[in-house]
C-alpha cells in the first residue's frame, strides 16, 4: 500500500499544494496512492495524538508513506527520528519530495538505523547516570533506599489463625501440606511458615 500523508498547521493553510506535489511525484515514479491521510494540526503535537499515529499502527512491511517534506512528520528532530524508527522496525518505507529523503533498503537507512541505535543508547546511559546521582544524593541525605522492611503481622490477622487444630487433624490423616494449602487458599510456603511459627 502507498499512502500520501499531508499535514498543515492551521486552517488558513491549504492541503492542495502538498497533494499536488505528491500526485506529480507519483506520476513521475509510476506510483498510485492507495490512501490519503490529511490533517490540520501542529507538528509539535505528538504523532500518537494525530492521524499519523493511526497510520503508523496500521502500516505493514513493504508499505510506502510519501509526504512533501520531513517537517510534515514532526517539528522536532527527536520526534522525526522516533517516527522513522517505527517505520524501519515495521519495514515500511518513507519518501519525501522536497528534501529527496528515502527510508528503505539502502546505505542511508543503515546509517539512520545506526544513528537511532546510538541515540537510544546515549539516552539510556543518561537516564541511568541521572538515577545513580539521585540515589547517591538521597543516601547522603540519610534516606533509606530500597523496600521498606516488612512489619511483623499480628498472628490474629494471619489467614490460617484459629485453624491449627483442623490442619493438625488433616496432617494426621496423611493429607499433604500442598493439599491443605490449596484447601485454605494459601501458598504452600505460607502454610509451612505458619506451622513452623506455631510449634
Amino acid at each position: 500500500m502507498t499512502y500520501g500523508y499531508i499535514r498543515v498547521s492551521t486552517d488558513k493553510q491549504t492541503v492542495e499544494n502538498q497533494r499536488f506535489e505528491i500526485c506529480d511525484f507519483c506520476k513521475k515514479e509510476n506510483l498510485e496512492i492507495d490512501g490519503w491521510i490529511e490533517e490540520t494540526i501542529s507538528g509539535t503535537k505528538n504523532y500518537d495524538k494525530r492521524k499519523l499515529g493511526d497510520l503508523l499502527n496500521h502500516v505493514q512491511s513493504g508499505d510506502l508513506i510519501i509526504c512533501a517534506e520531513l517537517s510534515r512528520l514532526g517539528r522536532s528532530l527527536f520526534m522525526i527520528m522516533e517516527i522513522l524508527s517505527i517505520c524501519m522496525k515495521k519495514d515500511c518505507k518513507v519518501w519525501t519530495i522536497k528534501d529527496n529523503f528515502r527510508l528503505g533498503d539502502d546505505i542511508q537507512s543503515k546509517v539512520l538505523a545506526f544513528a537511532f541505535g546510538l541515540s537510544a543508547e546515549i539516552e539510556r546511559n543518561l537516564i541511568s547516570q541521572r538515577t545513580k546521582e539521585a540515589l547517591k544524593l538521597k543516601k547522603a541525605e540519610g534516606i533509606n533506599l530500597g523496600r521498606p522492611k516488612g512489619r511483623k503481622t499480628s498472628p490474629l490477622k494471619h489467614k490460617l489463625y484459629g485453624k491449627r487444630e483442623i490442619i493438625d487433624e488433616l496432617l494426621a490423616f496423611g493429607i499433604s501440606q500442598r493439599q491443605i494449602a490449596k484447601k485454605f487458599n494459601v501458598d504452600r510456603n505460607t502454610l509451612a511458615r505458619f506451622l513452623g511459627k506455631m510449634k
